[in-house]
């Protein structure tokens, strides 16, 4: 393996879509899976919040981390957004070449879709 990551995001819904796109379209990301229809319990300037998100799971690497990162902060609408990076230790080969492939800026064809 060469890196490659998890990253966990939760949002509200409306702008799950729009991130999504624009982070697999500017190669940060290789993939971005939506759980849809989730409750987040959590306290925020000593308030107890109850919201409604969406968790993102993006596929990417260690080496788009920052980039990935800064991005995600700049495009999310939280002051302060959970951006999670869990390293994926054991992966079927194939995916991992392909997720890997996908980040660069020429893809090489694999048949995934």
């Amino acid at each position: 393996m060469s890196g490659e990551i998890v990253v966990l995001v939760t949002t509200p819904d409306a702008d799950a879509e729009r991130i999504a796109n624009i982070l697999v379209d500017e190669r940060l990301a290789a993939c971005v899976n939506f759980v849809c229809h989730m409750v987040s319990i959590y306290r925020w300037q000593d308030k107890l919040c109850r919201e409604e998100e969406v968790l993102l799971i993006i596929k990417s690497n260690r080496s788009k981390w920052e980039a990935l990162e800064e991005r995600i902060k700049t495009l999310h609408p939280y002051e302060v957004p959970e951006i999670i990076a869990v390293p994926i230790e054991l992966a079927h080969k194939p995916y991992l070449e392909w997720l890997n492939a996908q980040l660069k800026d020429s893809p090489v064809a694999s048949g995934h879709e």
